[in-house]
């Protein structure tokens, strides 16, 4: 019983998903007047249509994101593990104002450092470029994976270090040899949220850029849509199907790792 309600649930969960997989095959007529999930009349070139774009074609769009994400991704897992190693082993003046501080930016929303940050970015020449997309990031903006992985390097024998100095090793090769190895499992947890949350991001990247050429996935998709007038439902749900596609082999592949992170003591590897 507890398996047949898992699975209800899960349907019920996934029906979004498979109506509009479902729905990218059916002519824009057919969306909302036909309930059903199998198409009336199955319209491929939905695909074709969406991929073509409105104002470029949808590769484009798709290159822009992967690019800025990948960007995104260094960054995080660079900083976010040099910051949580130096909160986590080093001895430093003012730490723990420096932690609480980190802390504390947890708590603010977006929307209240969106207006500072855009004008330093505008002072900069930033704006209508990807740099306020993907720079921050190599500064450890990101509080959240920076705790994350304070408290993952903490979970790891002090012994580790004691012998790596015993043996002669800096600071910086304690991290690089044996605490960088051993995040792995955080790492990847960070790779992942990283990905999706900047590969889905519509707010920053409709406030940064302005030129098509540089537009995103969440803003192209956005241009299959009029308010004014006819809205291509086909074409959108077509390369909404096709965006999902990133991120899902994504966490595909690296499902395993998150698997054997949550059930080892992070000393695996």
């Amino acid at each position: 019983m507890a398996h047949f309600a898992l699975v209800v649930v899960t349907l019920v969960m996934l029906y979004p998903l498979v109506w509009m997989v479902a729905s990218s095959f059916k002519p824009t007529s057919e969306i909302f007047s036909q309930p059903g999930l199998i198409p009336r009349h199955f319209e491929p070139s939905n695909y074709s249509a969406g991929w073509k774009g409105v104002s470029n074609a949808f590769s484009i769009f798709l290159e822009n994101s992967l690019f800025i994400s990948v960007l995104a991704i260094v960054g995080n897992v660079f900083s976010c593990s040099l910051a949580a190693f130096a909160f986590a082993r080093l001895n430093f003046f003012g730490r723990r104002i420096a932690y609480a501080t980190m802390l504390v930016t947890l708590m603010l929303p977006t929307h209240v450092t969106l207006v500072p940050q855009y004008i330093l970015f505008n002072k900069l020449g930033w704006v209508n470029t990807f740099y306020p997309l993907f720079v921050p990031h190599f500064f450890a903006v990101d509080a959240f994976f920076v705790l994350l992985m304070v408290q993952f390097i903490r979970s790891l024998p002090r012994e580790l270090d004691e012998a790596a100095r015993l043996d002669g090793c800096s600071p910086w090769k304690i991290y690089r040899h044996i605490v960088f190895p051993l995040l792995r499992p955080a790492l990847v947890t960070t790779v992942i949220f990283t990905f999706i949350w900047t590969y889905n991001d519509f707010f920053k990247q409709l406030i940064y850029l302005n030129d098509n050429q540089l537009f995103t996935v969440p803003l192209g998709l956005r241009q299959f849509l009029d308010s004014t007038g006819d809205s291509s439902w086909g074409p959108m749900l077509a390369m909404s199907t096709v965006a999902l596609l990133p991120p899902l082999v994504l966490f595909i592949t690296f499902q395993r790792r998150i698997v054997d992170g949550v059930a080892t003591s992070g000393l695996k590897g």
